[in-house]
């Protein structure tokens, strides 16, 4: 759920109406009313906000009951997920009841209640804080009934509560702020709002609200029907969710089931899909036009708000200007999204972007896309990927077979359409994936766990991953051409598949960081390198390989009309910076010889082009030759398609 962060405000009495509850409702009601809070409460939250005040304890009571095993012949898949909760056996479970004599009237004004969050995290920060934090990894262990004896943490204890937690979590995300505070927070209710239970009939709602005067996050609970004293407080752990399948898969974490009778087959989205994308993007498709033609020799005005480019584009065929009216050019970094209204008055001006690049640029369309070149499993050259909003029933039955072969079952997920590796997370815990979901929309991609490595004297055998910066040219006739030089990255410590919330062990971002340690190795140092690390394996074999993932790439994207393909738009031109990794594989073709597969992992628009800028001074007179001008022969770049 994403919360308001902006703005200033408060009351100074706590009143139910005036100016301060006016100011309350003008700072928080969009998220009230987001979260379905009913306006008969809203005086008295307000109230209660302000003077912190907790009374849930006089209208409920925390009830301990011990959960009696029915069936000790049960279903075996049921009894092996019983066995790997912390305490197997008959269990303490707790109840929050309704104990006041009166009961609880829904329509009663104060019928809405606080609960205090026991801890607040972003996921990376949560092995840490559990070590750390005094008290802290005691409270959690005894709120989700992990046995934990002694002052000084243990990571046995931690790792259980690392697993346990995600059936404690809940979600909450800042609307406003830079990338890295968007990244969503996530916090365990205190033991009263823990020890609430699942039901598909819920008696209570409850939901997050960030309360800017004292930029705190509560929860707030609040009635769905009248309740007589003994009555159970209960919510709806998948609320809003009514498709069955869905709830099914939602609840897992809480109530064991398999899906493995549905299909795990992902085939392609249907035109609606795609249809749909373009109208969220506010994009408007361009009327056809004959490619611009300019003089030999013209002289190109460009408009840019990109400093890389005002800084180091020298060609003398390219001079700036600040009216953007008068440009042949727009090179822009923000993205352009009329191209309808720029096709029709001023159709002889070329841009750095295509209407509907998003289709590779965005995580879970590429994905999609991709599925033309390789089928419902996808290419090879695409780690296997779902879409967790679209396609979570056929995620968990693909996890479920993987686990019931005893196949490797690490996973990455990642938000569709942020980089730098941020609220990007490595696990083999189902559990843990699913209730990611909730955040933010994410795909989720099979994590290569058998990745070619590289040895680092300093550190030995780690991760790596690759960087070429491509540019499209044109779409029909496609024309793609890589950059001649190509970048790396490292992680910072030996690599394995353990420690998942290592950081410098399974990413390789380094560079935004100015406390990590950033290996640098060039092109040219790297591929001898390689070479003599890997004697059977030549790199330029491993670049056709690449270039070859590559062109599949761009035809499939290319291959069907806007919006479901990348648009023909005459006038567009286009710098992308495509990341991969070579993963181990084996050949059929060449009686299983192990090869080194090209993995595909984004393509980023505009990419970061300071370090190509530090090293290789000519990079943008490089790229502007290659895609205005159409000179490539004396421009660093290799014709792909």
């Amino acid at each position: 759920m994403e919360v308001g962060c902006e703005g200033e405000g408060g009351c100074a009495g706590g009143c139910e109406g005036g100016e301060d509850y006016n100011a309350f409702v003008a700072l928080h009601g969009p998220a009230l009313r987001a979260s379905a809070i009913p306006e008969r409460y809203w005086g008295r939250l307000l109230h209660k906000l302000h003077r912190e005040i907790f009374d849930a304890g006089e209208m409920f009571g925390i009830m301990q009951v011990e959960e009696v095993e029915e069936d000790e012949e049960g279903d075996e898949e049921m009894q092996e997920e019983l066995k790997k909760k912390p305490n197997p056996g008959n269990e303490l479970c707790y109840k929050v009841i309704v104990t006041n004599e009166n009961g609880l009237r829904a329509n009663d004004p104060n019928s809405i209640y606080l609960i205090d969050h026991a801890w607040t995290y972003r996921i990376e920060h949560a092995r840490q804080q559990l070590l750390q934090v005094p008290g802290l990894l005691h409270r959690m262990a005894n709120l989700m009934g992990i046995e934990f004896h002694g002052e000084i943490p243990d990571e046995g204890s931690v790792e259980l509560v690392l697993e346990e937690m995600w059936k404690y979590n809940q979600t909450y995300q800042l609307s406003q702020g830079s990338a890295e505070e968007k990244v969503p927070v996530w916090y365990i209710m205190d033991e009263f709002g823990s020890r609430i239970q699942h039901s598909d009939h819920p008696s209570f709602a409850t939901a997050p609200l960030f309360y800017m005067p004292q930029q705190i996050a509560y929860t707030v609970l609040w009635p769905l029907r009248d309740l007589e004293t003994g009555e159970e407080v209960t919510r709806d752990f998948a609320y809003g969710e009514m498709d069955q399948l869905i709830r099914k898969c939602v609840l897992l974490p809480w109530v064991p089931a398999d899906v493995l009778d549905v299909s795990s087959s992902t085939p392609e989205p249907p035109e609606e899909h795609y249809q749909a994308i373009l109208e969220e993007n506010k994009e408007k498709l361009p009327l056809g036009i004959s490619p611009p033609i300019y003089p030999k020799g013209h002289i190109f005005r460009v408009y840019t708000d990109l400093q890389q480019v005002l800084n180091n584009l020298k060609h003398p065929q390219f001079q700036f200007t600040s009216i953007e009216a008068e440009a042949d050019i727009l090179y822009n970094f923000s993205h352009f999204k009329d191209y309808r209204k720029l096709s029709e008055e001023r159709p002889h001006v070329m841009l750095n972007q295509f209407p509907c690049e998003n289709l590779l640029t965005v995580k879970d369309c590429l994905a999609s896309i991709s599925r033309r070149a390789g089928g419902p499993e996808g290419p090879r050259w695409l780690p296997r990927t779902f879409n967790l909003r679209t396609e979570l029933p056929q995620f968990i039955s693909y996890f479920q077979q993987r686990e019931r072969r005893g196949e490797d079952n690490h996973w990455i997920c990642k938000p569709w359409n942020l980089a730098r590796s941020l609220d990007t997370h490595v696990t083999n815990s189902l559990h843990n994936i699913i209730r990611l979901r909730e955040s933010a929309p994410k795909v989720v991609s099979k994590y290569i766990e058998s990745p070619v490595l590289f040895h680092r004297d300093d550190v030995g055998m780690v991760k790596f991953d690759i960087r070429y910066i491509v540019l499209l040219r044109s779409v029909r006739p496609l024309r793609l051409y890589a950059y001649d030089v190509f970048w790396l990255r490292f992680s910072n410590r030996a690599f394995a598949l353990d420690d998942l919330d290592d950081y410098e062990k399974h990413f390789t971002v380094m560079n935004y960081d100015p406390d990590m340690p950033l290996k640098q190795v060039h092109y040219d140092e790297f591929i001898p390198l390689f070479e003599k690390q890997y004697p059977e394996y030549l790199w330029q074999d491993v670049q056709a390989e690449i270039f070859k993932a590559f062109a599949e790439l761009f035809q499939a994207a290319t291959a069907k009309p806007a919006p479901l393909g990348v648009c023909d738009y005459p006038s567009s031109r286009a710098v992308y910076a495509i990341d991969l990794m070579l993963k181990w594989d084996h050949c059929p073709a060449s009686n299983n010889r192990k090869v080194m597969q090209p993995q595909i992992l984004e393509v980023n628009f505009n990419p970061d082009c300071e370090r190509a800028c530090k090293y290789h001074p000519d990079f943008f007179n490089d790229v502007f030759s290659a895609l205005f001008l159409d000179e490539t022969k004396n421009s660093h770049v290799t014709c792909i398609v």
